[in-house]
């Protein structure tokens, strides 16, 4: 099954395996270091392909669109009174008298 091809496919920055496996190792008293044996991002990246995750800069997709939802609902109660209105830009003058305004 070729998840990668499905615009819902979960997704993970490589560079959180490294950074993961590196405290791991390092927990368990060994003693990694980076740079010398070449990039680990790549080996990373293959390792999240085996797994059946799309290595992605931008990291987890679910986590940034969580993001975007959380920052949209803010916006949202902030400028037009409660979360979920998707308007999404400063109250105009149909919206009502500007609170800030005196």
């Amino acid at each position: 099954m070729d998840r990668t091809a499905d615009p819902a496919a979960e997704a993970f920055n490589p560079w959180s395996v490294v950074n993961l496996v590196f405290h791991h190792l390092a927990a368990n008293g060994l003693h990694p270091t980076l740079g010398t044996a070449g990039d680990p991002g790549a080996p990373a990246a293959e390792l999240l392909r085996a797994l059946g995750i799309e290595p992605a800069a931008e990291g987890d997709r679910q986590v940034s669109n969580n993001v975007r939802r959380q920052l949209a609902d803010m916006r949202a109660a902030a400028f037009h009174g409660g979360p979920g209105d998707a308007r999404g830009g400063p109250a105009d003058a149909a919206d009502g008298p500007d609170p800030h305004e005196r």
